[in-house]
């Protein structure tokens, strides 16, 4: 069911299922009164955040491009990404400044099966929808929703991480171990703020798109482009869901403005046929714009 959806779709469904977690998550750190958890359970609030901002910014990045956006709205996505990325940020400086305090002035841990079982059933539900949304992402070319999955991914590490901890404090005593996990959740969940922060300001750059996707759009022109002479200048950039194509093509001096167009026709409709949204600009150069490095076309 889940590959049906789109990423509108997807968006929604994160946001009932980071309350959910949120709810579960709260009343474990009420059963157990652990900082640790509370920890846990900041970063949930987070997701809330992160995905109802998601679910605006795919929502806009869908729309088509008009007189004021002739590009599309698709970097939409990219500054959703850098929010929750930030947000994620300030979550844990504010668990590092409770795990401190809690460092200070230690409080004993209440052994609590159920807070336990209530918190590992939460981390269940962000572990199976992390894998929907980074597949889901990666298919849709989504990278609000592929931020979103690599969040919650890092988040069933944390709450796996608490979980033995926990066990291992209330089996001992140690109370100060409950402040000791909280400070390293806060600083996994930095490490987590700056790689979601990182990834989107390449597609805020104009980052090429991925090496992958480059050789097939040069194998497409090797394969498509007879008739021209050369193919050189290949540039191409990725934002968001669409990915954006341009190059030059060198013909013959003297063939028709016809026979070149419908060389340029077959390339583009062979890149979309590979790449769906990719969009194409092909700038046609007589032969003596031949340079010593390009495509040469398959025969």
């Amino acid at each position: 069911m889940a590959k049906r959806l789109s990423a509108e779709q997807l968006a929604t469904t994160s946001i009932a299922v980071a309350l959910l977690v949120l709810c579960a998550k709260a009343l474990a750190w009420w059963l157990t009164g652990s900082i640790a958890l509370f920890s846990d359970a900041m970063e949930s609030l987070v997701n809330i955040g992160g995905a109802i901002i998601a679910w605006f910014a795919v929502r806009y990045a869908s729309r088509p491009a008009d007189a004021g956006h002739p590009f599309g709205h698709h970097k939409a996505e990219y500054f959703s990404a850098v929010v929750e990325g930030i947000m994620i940020i300030v979550a844990a400086l504010l668990i590092l400044q409770e795990a401190i305090s809690a460092l200070l002035v230690p409080a004993p841990l209440v052994w609590s099966a159920a807070g336990l079982w209530v918190n590992a059933g939460a981390m269940v539900i962000n572990l199976l929808w992390a894998r929907v949304l980074i597949a889901r992402g990666a298919a849709l070319k989504s990278p609000a929703l592929a931020a979103g999955g690599r969040h919650l991914m890092s988040d069933v590490w944390t709450s796996a991480g608490v979980l033995m901890g926990l066990v291992l404090a209330m089996g001992t005593g140690w109370s100060l171990l409950d402040p000791v996990l909280a400070l390293l959740v806060a600083v996994n969940i930095l490490r987590e703020g700056y790689l979601v922060v990182a990834s989107s300001v390449g597609g805020l750059m104009d980052q090429a798109a991925p090496q992958n996707e480059r050789d097939e759009i040069a194998a497409i022109i090797h394969r498509t482009a007879q008739g021209a002479l050369q193919v050189h200048g290949l540039k191409t950039r990725r934002a968001g869901q669409a990915v954006f194509v341009e190059f030059h093509m060198v013909v013959a001096g003297d063939m028709t403005v016809r026979a070149s167009h419908a060389i340029c026709d077959r390339i583009e409709e062979a890149i979309r046929v590979a790449l769906p949204t990719a969009q194409v600009t092909i700038h046609v150069e007589p032969e003596h714009k031949l340079e010593d490095s390009g495509i040469k076309p398959g025969q």
